[in-house]
């Protein structure tokens, strides 16, 4: 007669002094970590508040002592700027052309990647890679074409061939994003509206796109600072007629003007006015940024 061997209790190892180099070479490598990421932070905050604060100064104050503190803030630069300078123009010209350029690259960018992510058909991988192949073509390499292209089509110097061709570049990249992002959202409620007579278009419009809600808030984040730092597009595609100008354009043409006539207070106030939304976009939405981009590392 056998018996079963029964399983014998071992006492735990006790930890060794082997183990302090392995956890101070980690305390070490995050201190450096931490040491790297303070210091970009500081090279990244320290000339946008010096930005600022140069904005409400006098040019005499920005001559004689460029890193102190304005006597009194100088609120006319700014009136200045916007209206002297027209950076109130550009800015609502940039902000019609980017609303239009982003809303327009999500809903093509979004519907196609929800078709490669859930649906077979033949030549998908195919179609797919000519998409992401559109990321590693830099845009100054088609300027040439372009400029014909958008010339033959009766679009030189508006907004809509702008507006189309903002959308023609962002679509690689929301689509290789959108993609990967669609296809780590479950498949069961998909299924289950499909069940319940729910049609393949309202499902995209009423399911699946709210289930996308962080991965579409942060490509969009990514296509509104692209869109709205565009600087060769607007200078090749818009030219001769200053009122349908860039915020990029109007910023250059005053970058140059301010250079001989030494109004710098009132450069740094149209610089500040162009990175104000900017910031602003990034403090509203940076938590659905994060979650966005972390949202496929949890499957």
């Amino acid at each position: 007669m056998t018996t079963l061997d029964q399983p014998t209790a071992t006492a735990p190892t006790p930890v060794t002094s082997g183990d302090r180099p392995v956890r101070r070479e980690l305390g070490v490598a995050n201190a450096l970590s931490h040491g790297f990421l303070l210091l970009w932070g500081l090279l990244t905050v320290l000339p946008l508040l010096w930005m600022f604060i140069s904005s409400f100064k006098t040019n005499g104050e920005i001559l004689a002592d460029p890193w102190g503190l304005p006597g009194a803030l100088h609120l006319d630069n700014w009136a200045r700027a916007w209206t002297g300078a027209h950076i109130g123009r550009y800015f609502i010209n940039s902000l019609v052309v980017v609303t239009g350029s982003v809303s327009l690259t999500m809903l093509m960018g979004a519907t196609a990647a929800y078709v490669f992510a859930r649906y077979e058909f033949r030549g998908r991988q195919v179609v797919y890679y000519l998409f992401v192949g559109g990321l590693m073509f830099p845009v100054f390499l088609a300027l040439v074409p372009l400029f014909f292209v958008v010339r033959n089509a009766g679009l030189f110097n508006t907004w809509l061939g702008l507006i189309l061709v903002y959308a023609a570049y962002s679509l690689p990249f929301t689509v290789f994003f959108l993609t990967a992002f669609f296809r780590t959202l479950p498949t069961s409620v998909a299924e289950a509206a499909l069940v319940d007579g729910c049609g393949h278009f309202r499902l995209f419009f009423r399911v699946m796109l709210p289930m996308a809600r962080p991965g579409l808030i942060s490509v969009a984040i990514f296509n509104f600072l692209s869109h709205w730092n565009q600087f060769l597009l607007p200078q090749v595609l818009l030219q001769g007629d200053e009122s349908k100008w860039m915020l990029a354009q109007g910023l250059f043409a005053l970058s140059v003007s301010q250079g001989y006539a030494g109004d710098y207070a009132r450069l740094f106030a149209g610089l500040s006015i162009a990175v104000l939304p900017v910031l602003a976009v990034y403090v509203a939405f940076q938590r659905q940024v994060q979650s966005g981009l972390t949202a496929g590392q949890l499957k």
